[in-house]
């Protein structure tokens, strides 16, 4: 039995570097903000996340394994080289605009730890990332046990807190009960659905299964890594709504920020609740600046044709690209950017049901997928899947365009 759950923890990978980077400051503020104001109330979509992650990650797993040929590749050779190129600039619009958050996270983490101004982080693990990025032979093993490393901070950081505010069984089983969701509401819904259900992770997964050097004979073991990892990001994210529900909706304290949330469990529980829940915040938010670049790097990179392995020169460089503008961005910049934030969002929002398309498109492809393409139930999930997160793209847009007015 022993031995069994070490092969099994040897075999993950790609799965668990996913899980690390949609779990990123972002993801842990929105659902700290959700469990202070609602209280249990939203666990049910965090459901309906998981399940949708899963059915495009398990499409990306299977279309890895199965083919030589990066996804974006095919999709270019497949539907045109227009369909890659906005998938790719999506992808990289996306990641720069959520890399100033990512930094964001990692100072407000190492502020809460130290005490040391939160903008002199940026600059330390910023290069860091860098290092890795240009110093490692084979930067998909690096990065695998790295995240494994992160994820267990994560879990164990999270689950400590959880055992602090002692949540009510009854009340927190009734959240996973869906309800009828008010106008007033759909905002916060969309931004819970977006943080948790990402298509260019999805999508970036099949490009982890083939650095891994995965083929049709691990298909099983990739679907297991992909299993393990999904449900290990919904379980984490589901112990912070828990804990802020748990601790600050019976009081009525709502939270703004990772940092609120920081704050708030030391003014109930101490100083060590603080420092406790900045080292998850930390471990999540390097591994969110460190993959989220990487994928964001990758995924133009190989959408222009220029090189698809994050062991190639192209890639690297739209990863450092990434990197260093977000490090610029959140130590000298900060609060003038907010308006170019707005932007990027904007125009990688619109694009990202293309990316759902195009990965629907593929695995509904015989001649592509084979026998391996999806089956009736897969499609009916991932067309309620995409259905969703085109209506978290209209709530988003809504929002982005209602903020653009306010300069």
């Amino acid at each position: 039995m022993h031995s069994k759950i070490q092969g099994i923890v040897r075999s993950l990978g790609p799965g668990i570097i996913i899980a690390a980077v949609v779990l990123g400051p972002g993801s842990i503020t929105v659902s700290s903000q959700i469990g202070a104001t609602y209280g249990f109330g939203f666990l049910w979509v965090l459901l309906l996340a998981c399940l949708f992650m899963i059915t495009y990650t398990s499409m990306s797993a299977r279309f890895g394994v199965t083919n030589s040929d990066s996804i974006l590749q095919t999709i270019s050779g497949k539907y045109g080289k227009w369909f890659a190129v906005t998938i790719g600039t999506a992808a990289f619009l996306a990641s720069l605009s959520f890399q100033f958050g990512n930094n964001f996270g990692v100072g407000i983490a190492m502020n809460g730890i130290t005490g040391i101004d939160e903008r002199v982080w940026p600059m330390i693990f910023t290069p860091l990332a860098l290092l890795l990025l240009f110093g490692a032979k084979n930067l998909y093993k690096v990065l695998e046990k790295l995240m494994m490393v992160l994820v267990l901070i994560m879990i164990v950081s999270f689950f400590i807190n959880l055992l602090l505010t002692s949540p009510e069984i009854i009340p927190l089983l009734k959240g996973f009960v869906p309800h009828r969701v008010e106008n007033e509401q759909l905002g916060i819904l969309a931004a819970l659905l977006g943080t948790s259900f990402s298509l260019a992770g999805a999508m970036y997964h099949s490009y982890l299964a083939q650095d891994k050097g995965w083929k049709k004979e691990n298909l099983k073991v990739s679907l297991r890594d992909t299993f393990i990892g999904i449900i290990m990001l919904s379980l984490i994210t589901a112990v912070i709504i828990i804990t802020s529900a748990s601790s600050l909706h019976p009081l009525g304290i709502t939270v703004t920020s990772a940092a609120d949330m920081a704050l708030q469990l030391e003014s109930l529980f101490g100083s060590a609740a603080r420092i406790i829940f900045s080292l998850g915040l930390c471990a999540a938010a390097f591994s969110s600046l460190m993959v989220n670049a990487i994928i964001g790097g990758g995924l133009m990179s190989d959408g222009l044709g220029l090189g698809r392995s994050m062991n190639e020169r192209m890639p690297k460089i739209f990863t450092m690209i990434i990197l260093i503008t977000g490090m610029v961005v959140a130590v000298f910049l900060r609060g003038n950017v907010v308006y170019a934030l707005i932007m990027a969002q904007a125009s990688s929002i619109l694009a990202v049901p293309l990316i759902g398309l195009g990965m629907f498109l593929i695995a509904n492809n015989s001649k592509i997928m084979g026998i391996y393409r999806n089956n009736t139930r897969q499609n009916i999930v991932a067309m309620i899947g995409l259905l969703s997160i085109s209506l978290m793209v209209y709530f988003m847009y809504r929002s982005l365009l209602m903020n653009l007015g306010t300069f």
